[in-house]
């Protein structure tokens, strides 16, 4: 795996992540493994990309991973994508990446 300081950067009002999206998976997983190409964590999820429902499960999921409220998770660029950009606010990159490094081990 790559260095999670690739994939989490200091913002000034938190963290930011780069995932990668797999929507309509069997089983919504995050983290999901490392993208090594495009330096993002990927995120499978069950919803498909269609009236927010696949944004609204992207938070939804990395809230809960991270143990933070919904209202701290911002999609900031990737609306559309699969590539996102996510904010954790209130959340430092330290905290981010242990945590990451914590549930990654072996991926």
């Amino acid at each position: 795996m790559g260095s999670l300081g690739e994939v989490v950067k200091k913002h000034q009002n938190g963290a930011i992540l780069n995932i990668l999206v797999n929507t309509g998976a069997k089983k919504t997983i995050f983290p999901a493994g490392y993208d090594k190409w495009r330096k993002r964590i990927k995120i499978d999820i069950t919803a498909q990309p269609k009236d927010n429902m696949a944004n609204f499960e992207v938070i939804k999921t990395i809230s809960k991973f991270f143990n933070i409220s919904v209202q701290k998770v911002w999609i900031i660029s990737g609306k559309t994508s699969k590539t996102k950009t996510i904010l954790l606010k209130k959340i430092s990159v330290n905290a981010a990446i242990k945590k990451l490094e914590e549930s990654m081990n072996g991926l």
